[in-house]
């Protein structure tokens, strides 16, 4: 294949690492590191330079964990119990498919609501560990966000030096 070609297709995972950073379900980091490691194995592992790589691959996948820990660590943060956190992880992943994005928020919230007020029998718990797990879910994707147009950006200005 042309380089311009392999250029492209990394570029094209690139693009849709920074979408994928705020839609559920896809894994935006990975997409960006994709995107490094094929342009820098069709260039002979010449372009761009290993330390730009090792670095993508870290915060990449750094990344990548921190997402999918994010609702349980937000949930657990906000004082709900583990169970809160399972529940919330279901919900949010079946939501995704009936509402989308939205749903998924909505899903978080109401389930650990539900779970904490059914096992603590305390609205203000309740309320607190669901505003801390849905405001979780929108810091990790405001991360993911700025971690992947970050890495899109880094490869940008290594090829043009």
């Amino acid at each position: 294949m042309p380089p311009t070609l392999w250029l492209s297709i990394a570029l094209l995972l690139l693009v849709l690492g920074v979408v994928g950073a705020v839609t559920p379900l896809v894994p935006g980091p990975l997409l960006s590191v994709a995107g490094v490691l094929l342009y820098w194995w069709s260039t002979g592992f010449g372009e761009p330079g290993i330390v730009f790589v090792v670095g993508v691959l870290a915060v990449g996948i750094g990344a990548f964990l921190v997402d999918w820990l994010a609702g349980a660590i937000s949930t657990k943060a906000g004082g709900a119990s583990t169970t809160s956190a399972v529940v919330a992880a279901i919900v949010g992943f079946l939501a995704f498919f009936v509402a989308g994005p939205v749903g998924v928020l909505a899903g978080v919230a109401v389930a650990v609501f539900a779970t904490e007020f059914y096992l603590q029998r305390d609205l203000r718990k309740g309320f607190r560990a669901s505003i801390y797990a849905t405001v979780g879910l929108l810091a990790s994707a405001v991360v993911q966000v700025l971690i992947t147009a970050a890495i899109l950006v880094g490869f940008l200005l290594v090829l043009a030096v």
